[in-house]
């Protein structure tokens, strides 16, 4: 399997981006080919311009070139993954722009749907489990990403995987308790890719 790993954070040393090494890293152990869709490195523009926005007029419409070169390299691939930080109880703007700008009409819905088998999203939440959960964000997150993204795109095989404490914060916590911390969610990272 071909899977497009869409990855955004600004720093390169981010917990965020170990993660997606240790996510490729399982995927590479289970004989999956992949490719990064770095948002921040490439420079990706999350504005949406004219030139990008639907028609339902024209289900056959060309769209920028940023754009065709994005949906050229979903259409080359199996599956996505998406890997990135929750902030504000959402995914960064430059994520939400590249899906505003190229899961656009005709390809991603409308007259055609996502040509991919599935989706999973990994996500970085600096909260705890149950401080995340006390007023069921989790729930809202899954079912925006679940339903009103991949589900709506025709994406039925969706999961949501949180990675709770990404701050790796603990009342009176040593150094080593952090670390531990950061090695079983990395760890959970590279599970994740191996049973893709």
């Amino acid at each position: 399997m071909k899977i497009l790993v869409v990855f955004a954070h600004p720093r390169p040393d981010s917990l965020t981006a170990s993660m997606a090494k240790r996510f490729t890293a399982g995927l590479t152990e289970a004989g999956h080919e992949f490719e990064i869709a770095d948002l921040y490195a490439e420079g990706f523009n999350p504005i949406l311009h004219t030139i990008d926005e639907p028609d339902r007029s024209n289900p056959n419409k060309a769209y920028s070139d940023e754009v065709q070169r994005e949906m050229d390299r979903i259409r080359a691939s199996d599956a996505l993954a998406f890997l990135f930080p929750i902030w504000w109880y959402s995914m960064p703007a430059i994520m939400k722009g590249y899906i505003d700008r190229v899961w656009n009409y005709g390809f991603a819905y409308g007259t055609s749907k996502l040509p991919v088998q599935k989706i999973r999203w990994i996500t970085m939440v600096g909260e705890t489990q149950s401080q995340f959960e006390k007023r069921n964000y989790h729930l809202m997150v899954e079912h925006h990403l679940n339903v009103g993204l991949a589900q709506y795109t025709g994406v039925q095989d969706t999961q949501v995987h949180f990675m709770y404490n990404s701050y790796g914060k603990f009342d009176g916590s040593s150094k080593e308790k952090s670390e531990a911390h950061f090695a079983t969610l990395l760890n959970e990272a590279y599970q994740i890719g191996q049973a893709f």
